[in-house]
C-alpha cells in the first residue's frame, strides 16, 4: 500500500457546517483530526478537554481505549506551525462517534462518507477537486475573478513546496520559518502577524486576502522557487536565502505600487463577515463565516 503523502493542496480542512475539520490524506485514505470532529459534534468550547473526557469514559464503561484507532499526524494548528494530532480514518471515525451523544452524529456520517465517495471521484478526474474548490468559494461569496487568482495561488505554493521537498527542506517546522521570511520580506509582516492585523484565528489567511495581496503573495513564492532552482539551493539555509530574496522582489514591486497609487496594498479587510445567501440543489442556505 502506497504512503506516499498528497502535495499541500490536498492537505486541508473541509468544511462540515459551521465547523473546518483538518485532514490528511495518507495510505490511500482520509484522516481527520479527532478534536475538530469533536467541536463540530458538539460545539464544546475547549474540544481537547471533552475527547480526554470521553476517552476515560469509554474505558471505563466498556473497556475500549478509543486511541488505539487514533494515528498521530502532524496538522497544521491555528498559529501556522505543525503538531502531531491524534487523527482517525473514516471507518474509525465512526467508533468515535458512536461514543459522542449529538443529534449532529446521523448528518455527519453521511457527511463522512459523501468526502470519501468525493475523494475517490478526485483521483480518476483532478479536475472535479478544482470544480468542487471553485463551487465552495462561490457559495461563500467570493467573486470569480478573486476565486481565479486563488486556485492559481495554490497552484504555485504547490510548486513552491514540490521544489523545498526535492532540495532537502523538511515539511512543517522548515516550512513555516520559510514561509514566514517569504512573508515577512514581501509584506513586512510573518504570517501570524497578517493572522492578528486581519482579526482571524484558525482561518486560511490567504483565503482572506484581496486580490493585490494574492498577487503579491504569488510573485514572492513564484520568485522563490525561480531563484532556488536557478542557484541550485541546497538544504534549509540555501533555501532561507533564496526565500529572502524571492520575497524581497514581492516587496519592492508591493512598495513601488504602494507610491504610485497613494495606497497600501496590506490591509485589515477580511470575509468574515461576508454571509451572503446562495442556492445549492434546490434549496437555500446560508453560507458559514470563513
Amino acid at each position: 500500500m502506497s504512503k506516499k503523502k498528497l502535495n499541500s493542496s490536498e492537505n486541508k480542512l473541509v468544511v462540515f457546517g459551521a465547523s473546518q475539520i483538518r485532514r490528511i490524506w495518507l495510505d490511500e485514505q482520509w484522516f481527520f483530526s479527532v478534536v475538530d470532529i469533536i467541536g463540530a459534534l458538539t460545539d464544546s468550547e475547549n474540544p481537547r478537554d471533552y475527547w480526554y473526557r470521553m476517552k476515560r469514559r469509554e474505558e471505563e464503561s466498556s473497556g475500549f481505549q478509543l486511541s488505539t484507532i487514533c494515528r498521530q499526524l502532524k496538522m497544521e494548528s491555528s498559529d501556522g506551525k505543525f503538531y502531531e494530532t491524534e487523527a482517525v480514518s473514516t471507518e474509525a471515525a465512526f467508533r468515535v462517534i458512536q461514543s459522542i451523544p449529538s443529534p449532529k452524529a446521523e448528518p455527519f456520517k453521511q457527511w463522512l462518507a459523501k468526502v470519501g465517495y468525493e475523494r475517490v471521484q478526485e483521483i480518476e478526474n483532478p479536475e472535479l477537486a478544482l470544480q468542487r474548490m471553485r463551487e465552495i468559494y462561490k457559495q461563500k461569496g467570493y467573486p470569480e475573478d478573486w476565486i481565479e487568482k486563488r486556485v492559481r495561488s495554490i497552484a504555485i505554493r504547490d510548486e513552491l513546496t514540490d521544489e523545498w521537498k526535492t532540495r532537502g527542506v523538511r515539511e512543517g517546522v522548515e516550512f513555516a520559518i520559510l514561509t514566514s521570511e517569504i512573508s515577512k520580506a514581501t509584506f513586512g509582516l510573518t504570517p501570524t502577524e497578517y493572522k492578528n492585523l486581519k482579526g482571524l484565528k484558525r482561518e486560511n489567511l490567504r483565503d482572506h486576502m484581496t486580490d493585490l495581496e494574492l498577487i503579491f503573495t504569488m510573485l514572492g513564492e513564484a520568485a522563490t522557487t525561480e531563484i532556488a532552482r536557478n542557484k541550485n539551493a541546497g538544504g534549509f539555509h540555501q533555501n532561507k536565502k533564496a526565500a529572502k530574496e524571492g520575497g524581497t522582489i514581492a516587496g519592492t514591486a508591493r512598495k513601488q505600487l504602494e507610491r504610485k497609487s497613494g495606497k497600501p496594498v496590506v490591509t485589515q479587510n477580511n470575509y468574515l463577515r461576508q454571509k451572503p445567501q446562495t442556492k445549492l440543489q434546490g434549496k437555500h442556505i446560508k453560507n458559514e463565516e470563513l
